[in-house]
């Protein structure tokens, strides 16, 4: 299997979609194989619930034998950018998706959609209306009360025609005219009361230049864009289902065999995260978050910034399922997935995050030495490493405490501890500084208890890791939480982004101590930091001079006991 690539036994599990294609073979309803697709525009970066979204098309198109197409829905110049291209295309191939020359885009088939809608308008199906933008939303009506027809409805075919030819050639600005559908302004349904199928825009495409003008909106081209590439299950989140009725309009009016049918599934959220396309460029844009790859954000980016794989992703989106109405998973079932992936790959440091300088008094001043300390407990496979060992080491300052409480199994004044892979050590002294903080320990060590020496004698409660001091990396360490604790924030209008954001998401700790195994450690390296959970070097802050690393989760796993 290629790196990354979407592990085929994770695909079957049957869901409503899967039963719909079952319906669809068996009955016959098309002529050709099974081809599915994920249209996203391209203005932003992907997250989480995207991967949801495409891992239900892509795994369908698998299952079955079938095709899957990306299709850029590229038909705002106003919006979109070849750097969201490249990201999303990127980003799909990092998880698994692979687009390969499947790749397709919306803007190619101005011309073909452009065609359809003369013949709509040949059909009087279609009229160009003069209504502006909020006198259309007016005259739509409300759930409640029908819609009114445009002055403009009546418009012969012939004066259309002319008009809809004037628009293309760039002889009216924005605005002021737009082509409609004719339907039925009196539907219950507010999606068919005659809607806008294609506006003016001058700009220029980021692929066609200044060719165009007018470009068609979205519900009016997808069941086009769909027809043109052979789709056989449009499948969408459920906040289109009003919209399936437009979608199966335009296709029956242009006579479309064979055609694709849309299907919906539920929406899927993730609890304490922001996966609205724009509340995530309000965020990143107005400088809220570190970029679109910011570790707190559900970007794919961010999620591979952050510490995530690719399979845990796979494992997560497996593991869900599919819904047909709207769902919110609790995030620590992505963390889970995350855990597991790791706990066997990754190998385990020691490394310590709020250091407190311990001398060992009755160690020889000028030695050191390598102690040997396995890898990953669970996996001898990753094997050993030598770990040195000095006279002056760091430990984290929460196990020490001077008046310890009950069940407190850690160093204590004269209290023995033993170090992870070393010695015993006994607290000797408590070294303060002029406002009483403490600033070292000085310790004794037992040179007979030695890890791996067979030593029997007396036992002590607590192990606790370290790092030789003048062995030691000095590093940066992210610590991240959730971006959102309370998602009623969120839903008030009244408030800003500095009143709804948790201001405990990000804590930088400076000045960590780490073991000197990790010295040249590799883009996006994953290591378990003892007790503190699991780590990677953030490539976009590590530089040769300085290390940088952002905790992707925490040891603890409330998921797997629920």
């Amino acid at each position: 299997m290629m790196e990354n690539e979407i592990n085929e036994k994770e695909i079957f599990h049957s869901n409503f979609l899967h039963r719909i294609v079952d319906e669809d073979l068996k009955n016959e309803v098309y002529g050709r194989e099974i081809c599915t697709r994920f249209p996203p525009e391209p203005n932003g970066y992907l997250h989480i619930g995207s991967a949801y979204a495409i891992n239900i098309s892509y795994t369908i198109a698998k299952k079955y034998g079938g095709k899957f197409n990306l299709r850029f829905d590229d038909t705002n110049p106003l919006k979109e950018d070849i750097e969201y291209v490249n990201a999303i295309i990127e980003d799909m191939t990092w998880v698994g998706f692979k687009p390969n020359e499947r790749i397709f885009y919306g803007s190619d088939y101005c011309e073909e959609i452009y065609e359809y809608a003369i013949k709509l308008i040949r059909k009087d199906k279609a009229y160009v209306c003069d209504l502006s933008g909020d006198e259309i939303k007016a005259y739509r009506g409300t759930l409640k009360d029908p819609g009114v027809d445009s002055p403009y409805r009546n418009r012969t075919i012939e004066e259309n025609l002319d008009l809809f030819e004037r628009m293309k050639k760039g002889e009216f600005p924005a605005g002021a005219k737009v082509l409609r559908a004719k339907i039925d302004m009196k539907s219950a349904n507010i999606n068919l009361r005659d809607p806008v199928i294609y506006r003016i825009i001058h700009a220029n495409h980021y692929r066609t230049g200044d060719k165009w003008c007018i470009y068609p909106m979205y519900d009016y081209a997808h069941p086009i864009q769909d027809a043109i590439e052979g789709i056989t299950h449009s499948l969408c989140s459920i906040e289109f289902k009003d919209h399936r009725p437009l979608y199966d309009w335009v296709l029956q009016e242009l006579e479309i065999k064979e055609p694709p049918k849309q299907r919906e599934f539920g929406r899927m959220n993730l609890e304490g995260v922001v996966t609205s396309k724009r509340y995530l460029r309000e965020l990143v844009f107005g400088g809220y978050v570190d970029g679109w790859d910011d570790p707190r954000l559900p970007t794919l980016r961010g999620l591979r910034r952050r510490g995530f794989t690719p399979e845990s992703i796979q494992s997560f989106l497996s593991e869900i399922g599919v819904s047909k109405d709207e769902s919110t998973v609790d995030i620590s079932m992505l963390e889970h997935s995350l855990r597991e992936d790791l706990k066997d790959k990754v190998p385990s440091i020691m490394a310590v995050l709020k250091p407190l300088k311990v001398v060992i008094t009755n160690y020889p001043d000028d030695e050191s030495e390598l102690l040997e300390i396995e890898n990953n407990p669970s996996n001898s496979e990753l094997g050993k490493r030598m770990v040195p060992f000095s006279k002056v080491i760091y430990i984290e300052k929460e196990d020490f405490m001077e008046e310890p409480i009950k069940g407190f199994h850690r160093l204590s004044p004269g209290n023995e501890v033993r170090l992870k892979g070393a010695y015993y050590i006994r607290c000797e002294k408590v070294i303060k500084d002029a406002a009483g903080e403490i600033i070292e320990l000085q310790c004794s060590y037992d040179p007979e208890t030695k890890s791996g020496s067979g030593f029997i004698g007396r036992k002590v409660k607590g192990t606790i890791h370290w790092v030789s001091a003048k062995d030691a990396l000095c590093a940066d360490v992210h610590l991240y939480d959730k971006l959102i604790v309370d998602e009623e924030l969120l839903k008030d209008k009244s408030l800003g982004w500095d009143e709804k954001l948790n201001p405990k998401s990000l804590i930088i700790l400076k000045d960590c101590m780490l073991e000197p195994c990790i010295r040249n450690a590799f883009k996006e390296a994953k290591y378990q930091f003892m007790r503190h959970g699991y780590f990677t070097v953030d490539h976009k802050y590590t530089t040769e001079e300085k290390l940088v690393f952002n905790r992707i989760v925490s040891l603890k796993d409330s998921w797997s006991k629920k």
